[in-house]
């Protein structure tokens, strides 16, 4: 199936279009004691506070489904590079101002859960690289915006520490896609 792939074109369509609304939008002066955070670090937090759920359970599915030591390997790094990332920005955020609960893709990447549960063998092993290249680049993406526009510096240096992370996630995935397809 391609569905996987499918859906992380739509993230990574749906993050480069609110990503230019932010850029634009005109918002109200917020009072201090309502957030710390501006547009642009709301919606990092919300997004990688949902990225970071599904990179675990995406890669926990891969690490039992993956039909090469490569791929499950890969996938251990996600859950575990993704379990350090949500507690360091669970760190941040303690010290921080509520943000309203992620929603933005949930559907999204709820169905890629699903439809990576029922796929096997070359079918899976297929959809998960393909999808962990576009969400990957998506995430570079998101990282690149928070570190250039950001309003939050802990936020900003949270990102500026990830972002060689998540760029050396990418450049892995892509060497597992080249031996994959």
């Amino acid at each position: 199936m391609r569905v996987i792939a499918f859906f992380g074109g739509i993230l990574l369509c749906a993050l480069v279009a609110i990503t230019a609304d932010i850029a634009y939008a005109q918002t109200p002066a917020m009072n201090p004691s309502e957030t710390e955070f501006g547009p642009s670090d709301i919606y990092f937090v919300t997004q990688t506070s949902l990225g970071t759920p599904f990179q675990v359970d995406a890669g926990r599915l891969a690490q039992t489904k993956g039909g090469t030591e490569a791929i499950r390997s890969y996938a251990q790094l996600m859950v575990s590079s993704h379990i350090t990332v949500n507690n360091a920005l669970e760190a941040i955020l303690k010290r921080k101002a509520p943000v309203p609960p992620p929603t933005l893709l949930k559907a999204a990447y709820a169905t890629m859960i699903s439809t990576l549960q029922q796929e096997t063998g070359q079918t899976f092993d297929a959809d998960y690289v393909r999808g962990q290249v576009n969400y990957q680049r998506a995430n570079a993406t998101l990282y690149q915006y928070e570190i250039a526009n950001g309003s939050d510096p802990d936020l900003k240096a949270f990102a500026q520490q990830t972002l060689p992370k998540i760029q050396d996630h990418l450049a892995r995935v892509l060497k597992l896609q080249g031996g994959t397809g």
